[in-house]
């Protein structure tokens, strides 16, 4: 009987620690690790996020792209430009065989669909010419988006956005936004904001994914706080409907309004960080917050370190309390992880390398040196050795 009490509690153990995880992944849009209190900022009003590195891993050093579009492609494919073509904003090159994007480089959605997960992204999509959200072969159940005229018209019936505007092209992303939901337009009022709706769609999906019980997979590219800086949005903090698209702001308002979405993106954190606990998934559920590359006007579309110098930090089941950390990483790594975590086979055609090792505590580093590139510019750093700006097309380092 003693045995057999013994055999079950380990049977038990090793179930716990097999399954499979949870995984909120938050993509903060367009700002640089010195925005935030646990990279040193004194100002910052950022106590959830403060609250993940300490209870989790922060990385110093975590490297992407420096630039939207190729980041995001980045992070989705495991695989760097000079694999994909994924270079710059514009210019992703045609893959080999003529076909799709991800078809050629399948989608860490993809991949985790294929271990069981519910998977579902919000916010902001961007990644270059690669195909739509809402196409099977990229691999989300479910989406919601802030959109543009083009996919509006690719939706049943043409829908016009009746909301607020950046510019004479461009539908809001805060204020009266324009968001596509599972296909079709949702209806909101100049009084919604964006980042808000995007942040209930992420509860819901949690919701519904734990009814089901199945394990998920929520990525959540913000729209914020890109823009915040030309003056788009002022923030709900402060009872406001913003002015959008204003370009007359002195330079000291533009910095108000950055840094206050920024700390209201610590809140909308929080009320993720809620519905966990309220669904009593806490303990099966890893939470990520990072950046796409840096912040516009100081560091972003730079050949330089500050450019793709991003934040990367999480906490969660099976990773180790480290707080700070030395190590580097960079945004390859990021769909090995999760496919790691998923307990699936990582794909052998990318350059990404699992951090489950370093995380969970099992190895104390993770990788020799990581690498960036956005458009002909590339660096390379290993923990002590850093190479900037190598453009042979424009003849730097000459």
């Amino acid at each position: 009987m003693i045995k057999l009490f013994t055999l079950l509690s380990f049977l038990s153990l090793l179930s716990l620690y097999a399954k499979q995880p949870n995984i909120i992944f938050i993509l903060a849009d367009d700002v640089s690790p010195d925005m935030y209190g646990f990279y040193g900022n004194k100002e910052a009003k950022t106590p959830n996020l403060d609250k993940i590195a300490q209870e989790g891993v922060m990385f110093r050093t975590a490297w992407s792209s420096a630039i939207c579009g190729p980041s995001r492609a980045l992070i989705m494919t495991g695989s760097y430009a000079n694999r994909t073509g994924a270079y710059y904003n514009g210019f992703f090159k045609p893959t080999a065989n003529g076909e799709g994007f991800f078809e050629a480089y399948p989608s860490f959605a993809k991949l985790m669909q294929k271990e069981g997960y519910r998977t579902a992204v919000a916010g902001k999509w961007h990644v270059g010419s690669a195909e739509e959200p809402h196409q099977k072969i990229v691999g989300f159940d479910e989406y919601c988006l802030w959109e543009g005229t083009k996919q509006l018209e690719a939706l049943p019936g043409k829908p016009k956005h009746t909301g607020l505007w950046e510019d004479n092209r461009t539908p809001s992303r805060f204020w009266g936004p324009c968001i596509i939901k599972n296909h079709h337009l949702m209806k909101t009022k100049n009084s919604d904001f964006g980042p808000d709706l995007f942040t209930e769609f992420i509860c819901e999906f949690m919701e519904k994914s734990v009814k089901e019980e199945k394990p998920f997979l929520a990525y959540y590219p913000m729209v914020g706080p890109h823009g915040a800086r030309e003056g788009y949005p002022t923030c709900p903090i402060y009872g406001e409907v913003g002015d959008l698209g204003s370009k007359k702001l002195e330079p000291e308002e533009k910095e108000r309004r950055f840094r206050a979405l920024n700390d209201y993106i610590d809140i909308l954190v929080g009320r993720i960080e809620k519905k966990v606990q309220d669904l009593g998934i806490e303990d099966d559920t890893i939470i990520i917050y990072a950046s796409d590359n840096g912040t516009a006007v100081t560091a972003k579309s730079r050949g330089v370190e500050r450019g793709g110098h991003v934040i990367f930090t999480l906490k969660g089941p099976g990773i180790k309390q480290r707080g700070a950390t030395d190590e580097i990483m960079d945004f390859s790594d990021i769909l090995p992880t999760f496919v790691d975590w998923a307990g699936g086979s990582i794909p052998q055609n990318i350059d990404g390398r699992s951090l489950k090792p370093f995380l969970s505590g099992e190895s104390d580093s993770h990788r020799e040196w990581i690498y960036g590139c956005t458009s002909t510019s590339q660096l390379l750093r290993t923990r002590t050795h850093l190479i900037e700006v190598v453009n042979p097309v424009m003849g730097v380092p000459g």
